[in-house]
């Protein structure tokens, strides 16, 4: 155990602190006589321990966040408090192992220092001078770090003695296995409203105006933010760009190769080893003795490994007119390759394509027109901004160029026009009276200057303007409503036997299911309701809510089958938990050891000692 990862752990965090370079801290005398903050027992804590900590957890948050940490910023994130408890807890447990007589001979130690690469020379021996310049850049003299090295080793004993005896049972990781890994066998089929015996009508009007006052969150507007937005887009500018000629063709010269493509072939090609070898193959397959997929097949290939898909002439080099002037079936060959002699059998033919100048035009100059638009809108950008810090208003801004007043009643429901912008969303969400209108660049080049002229609190629609949305949602909850009555009658009074197939519905049998698994077609919260049912048991249970319109399920419990231990999957599960399990039970023994053990040995802290220890970070 003296050789163990926790003695390891202890070796690296002295190595990182030689590394950062502690020095002074050991060598101050931080608070006149006094050498430690506190004890445990008879185990004092040392001062230079407490430094050397704060320093360590101060230099690790600055690495992480690349800015100076000021000492009161440390506080605020409880960093003296986690160094003084780690040091507490190692001072609890060296009083420990002091009472028990445990403790490790001078050759652990030895080899504990031999194994710290920096303590070594280029060839990999111990060089005492680089031991020696290292603890003193430390403030540590040698006996002092090798009496640490030793309480360290001590102390993990102690610890890996709690950790290794932390044993979860069985049954607690069984019991998990079971939950997660319990399979279900069920059959379910699926009610819609084209099973009902009439399409749900219209409600009259006093049906109508009960479900409105009974559902006012369907009708009822969000808070909002009115907002008054000065907007300019490339769309809004198009109609001022004329893109130029020469523009045009140089667009269409640059983009030559996706309009104008040569004749191309799709070949097949079967390369041997030699000439012999391969005038061999073409003069059976001359003969009819044999075709080209047996010989593809008789070198072990499939014709997969010999497509060369479709090719131009400079993509075949010699071959390019045999193969360019041969059928299609056809097998020419043998003819060069950088491979070797290859036999090639034409698939089929590619003929060239050329599209003129005249007929991409007009598209041309549309996927070049939004581009000249935001460079005009980015030329105009820079005027704009200096006009709203002069303290122009956006009508001013509106009336001076481009931009186009809009104002709109913006909440996160609603994202068309200028709401469809992301950034805009951002901008208006974080709104305020009190801003002052700041130019805003959308992702298309547009821009957007925006000014809250009010908070529009909830407001419930008056009936007569969400009319046809509240008939809808009614017809919806009746045949929802329907369509459970109609789910319940095939229920009620069957047994776990029903043909579900005899009632007329579609059944989808299921197998092997988990808790974990999504079955398409069903809501969210569906298996957790079949895996409350027991065989022979009946459910209805409502279907998604995808816009098709309400649907409803009925559920078979056919059979709770077992974990299936021989799955992978629960392996690796069974094994995550049970390691997860000790981890935890490891921890929270430890941690209750260790109070025990400071609680019967007893805390001393000396706060002078402290306060002088934080007020050299200050």
């Amino acid at each position: 155990m003296a050789r163990g990862g926790i003695s390891k752990i202890f070796v690296w965090i002295l190595l990182g602190l030689l590394i950062v370079g502690l020095a002074g801290f050991g060598a101050t005398n931080l608070t006149g006589g006094a050498r430690s903050i506190g004890s445990v027992g008879g185990q004092e804590i040392d001062i230079d321990d407490y430094a050397r900590g704060l320093q360590e957890e101060i230099r690790a948050i600055e690495a992480q966040t690349r800015q100076p940490l000021s000492f009161s910023e440390a506080q605020s994130y409880g960093l003296d408090r986690n160094v003084l408890s780690r040091l507490v807890t190692a001072a609890a447990l060296d009083n420990e192992a002091a009472q028990l007589g445990l403790s490790v001979g001078d050759e652990v130690v030895a080899e504990q220092i031999l194994d710290i690469p920096s303590f070594q020379s280029i060839n990999g021996s111990f060089d005492r001078d680089a031991y020696r310049f290292a603890l003193q850049q430390a403030g540590l003299s040698e006996s002092r770090f090798e009496e640490q090295l030793r309480r360290e080793t001590a102390r993990s004993l102690l610890q890996g003695a709690m950790l290794d005896s932390a044993v979860m049972p069985q049954t607690y990781i069984d019991t998990l296995i079971a939950y997660a890994g319990e399979r279900r066998a069920f059959a379910w089929a699926v009610l819609d409203a084209a099973m009902l015996d009439s399409p749900v009508g219209t409600p009259d009007e006093a049906e109508l105006t009960a479900w409105y006052e009974a559902n006012p969150e369907q009708f009822t507007t969000p808070e909002a933010k009115r907002i008054t937005a000065a907007v300019l887009t490339p769309d809004m500018v198009l109609d001022q760009i004329t893109v130029d000629e020469e523009a045009l063709r140089a667009e269409y010269e640059a983009r030559g190769d996706e309009y104008n493509t040569p004749e191309r072939r799709l070949v097949e090609r079967l390369v041997f080893s030699g000439d012999a070898a391969a005038e061999a193959a073409m003069a059976a397959l001359t003969a009819g003795e044999t075709d080209f997929e047996t010989l593809v097949t008789d070198r072990g290939l499939v014709l997969a490994d010999a497509d060369m898909g479709d090719v131009a002439r400079d993509d075949l080099g010699a071959a390019a007119d045999a193969v360019f002037g041969a059928e299609v079936g056809a097998v020419v060959g043998p003819l060069p390759t950088s491979l070797g002699p290859a036999l090639f059998r034409v698939n089929g033919v590619l003929q060239a394509q050329t599209v003129t100048f005249d007929e991409v035009r007009d598209d041309l100059a549309a996927e070049l027109a939004p581009d000249r638009a935001r460079r005009i809108i980015e030329a105009q950008a820079s005027g704009l901004d200096d006009m709203l810090a002069g303290g122009a208003t956006l009508e001013e801004l509106a009336a001076e160029g481009d931009m186009e007043l809009q104002t709109i009643d913006w909440s996160e429901n609603v994202d068309a026009g200028i709401a469809a912008y992301p950034d805009f969303r951002t901008a208006a969400a974080a709104l305020d009276a009190d801003d002052y209108p700041t130019l805003i660049t959308l992702d298309d080049g547009g821009i957007v200057a925006m000014r809250l002229e009010d908070e529009l609190p909830p407001r419930l629609l008056p009936l007569d303007e969400v009319r046809p949305q509240a008939i809808a949602s009614w017809q919806e909850a009746e045949t929802a409503r329907l369509l459970r009555e109609q789910a319940e009658a095939v229920v009620s009074g069957a047994d776990g036997d029903v043909d579900l197939a005899a009632q007329g519905l579609g059944v989808t049998e299921e197998v092997n299911i988990t808790r974990d698994q999504f079955i398409p077609g069903t809501a969210p919260g569906f298996l957790e309701r079949v895996f409350q049912m027991q065989p022979g048991d009946l459910a209805v249970i409502d279907g998604p809510d995808e816009g098709a319109g309400p649907t409803v399920l009925i559920v078979r419990m056919d059979e709770v089958l077992p974990v299936d231990e021989s799955n992978p999957g629960v392996v690796a599960l069974r094994t995550r938990l049970a390691e997860s399990a000790r981890a935890g039970l490891s921890q929270d023994l430890f941690q209750v050891y260790v109070g025990q053990l400071q609680a019967e040995a007893g805390v001393q802290l000396n706060q002078p000692a402290i306060n002088a220890v934080h007020a050299n970070f200050q």
